[in-house]
């Protein structure tokens, strides 16, 4: 396999979202791909009702079964954030970099397993394989994993290797989250004529305020799970954080309304509830302003993961590259809570991203080493 010209391809097309571009397209590329490595596949069109209501969405399911044997499933996903400011779906390589939008995050991973399972043709694996290479990681897809798990069965009790992870190490624990949206009323009147009227871009400063308290207080808590010192932390860490503020229609108009999106980011320790308590006493001590709060998203804490199957893969990357470790990463996803919850599995993850590659930024990149590494840390991982 040409790895180089399989990852170009795949991270030149566009698989945005939102909306959600061209999943049909990046399926169709790949399952060939897995069917020429000894793969029976699987290619599912999911119908609105179980993906939140959104239409275009496709999983590939495939299977390397080792009935009897330890069940193990490959997460992954092919939708990418959004990019602006650079041809991020025209890849580049550059100095043992691969340039391109999901390079790193995560399109490099799934080209890494392909060269994985492309060594153990032919060859028996140490586990029952499954992989799942789903969509709308970047939005939110716990609808769709649930509904996946008919073509993934058994789930009960498996282990879930996630390659959206970073790399060197064993990812064991992720970031519960909760995004909430704050919408401060007031009354539009003509900026000449704003005695008559409630601003409430104006009215938002208070709770903007108020949030910023509560922010200091958050980011005073610690986790005991340690993280990679390439982030430049030494503890997980809780977050809070306002990511976006929307208000006013024109400048000769009081605004009457003005929407603060919230992003708070939990530690295992912590709990959903607790946070949204937090907030909302906070917001309650804000005199004199007319508000509303509705929850977006959240994504419950998992404990991290101290299945001995972490111990094996740990083994196989100080093996492969001289380096170990075990850490929490600063990230969240669906993928944990679904597993933990739903089907009475464990999911650790390692992948290609480090700190530098720039995810979700511009220029975003992956080290072609990482990805071939990953590929040998696979199949010795695989190999029977």
């Amino acid at each position: 396999m040409d790895y180089l010209k399989t990852l170009c391809d795949l991270i030149s097309i566009d698989t945005t979202v939102p909306p959600g571009r061209n999943y049909g397209k990046a399926v169709d590329y790949l399952e060939p791909l897995f069917q020429q490595v000894g793969c029976s596949t699987h290619k599912i069109n999911i119908l609105p009702e179980h993906a939140e209501g959104r239409e275009g969405r496709v999983a590939l399911i495939c299977h390397r079964r080792e009935m009897g044997k330890p069940r193990l499933i490959f997460y992954g996903h092919i939708d990418v954030v959004p990019a602006e400011g650079w041809d991020a779906f025209k890849p580049r390589v550059e100095e043992g970099r691969v340039y391109g939008r999901g390079s790193a995050d995560m399109k490099g991973a799934i080209v890494s397993l392909l060269m994985a399972l492309e060594g153990l043709q032919n060859r028996h694996l140490k586990y029952d394989v499954s992989i799942a290479i789903t969509a709308d990681e970047e939005l939110s897809q716990a609808s769709q994993l649930r509904y996946l798990a008919t073509f993934l069965n058994p789930v009960i009790g498996a282990r879930v290797f996630s390659l959206d992870s970073n790399f060197g190490f064993v990812s064991v624990a992720g970031l519960g989250a909760l995004q909430m949206e704050i919408k401060v009323k007031g009354r539009s009147v003509h900026s000449g004529l704003s005695h008559l009227g409630i601003n409430a871009v104006e009215q938002s400063v208070p709770v903007l305020q108020a949030l910023l308290e509560l922010k200091s207080k958050v980011l005073q808590k610690k986790s005991r799970v340690a993280v990679h010192p390439d982030t430049g932390l030494k503890f997980m860490e809780p977050r809070l954080n306002i990511n976006m503020i929307h208000g006013g229609l024109k400048v000769n108009i009081v605004p009457d309304e003005c929407v603060i999106s919230v992003d708070r980011r939990l530690v295992p320790e912590e709990k959903l509830d607790d946070a949204e308590k937090e907030i909302m006493d906070a917001l309650a001590a804000v005199r004199g302003v007319d508000w509303q709060v509705n929850r977006v998203m959240s994504i419950p804490t998992i404990p991290p993961c101290e299945d001995p199957m972490v111990d094996e893969l740990a083994a196989v990357i100080q093996k492969v590259t001289g380096r170990d470790g075990r850490y929490g990463e600063m990230g969240s996803g669906d993928l944990s809570p679904v597993v933990n919850h739903d089907w009475n599995g464990v999911d650790f993850g390692l992948g290609v991203i480090r700190t530098e590659c720039n995810i979700h930024g511009k220029d975003e990149f992956v080290y072609r080493k990482d990805v071939e590494d990953l590929s040998r840390i696979i199949a010795e991982f695989l190999r029977a």
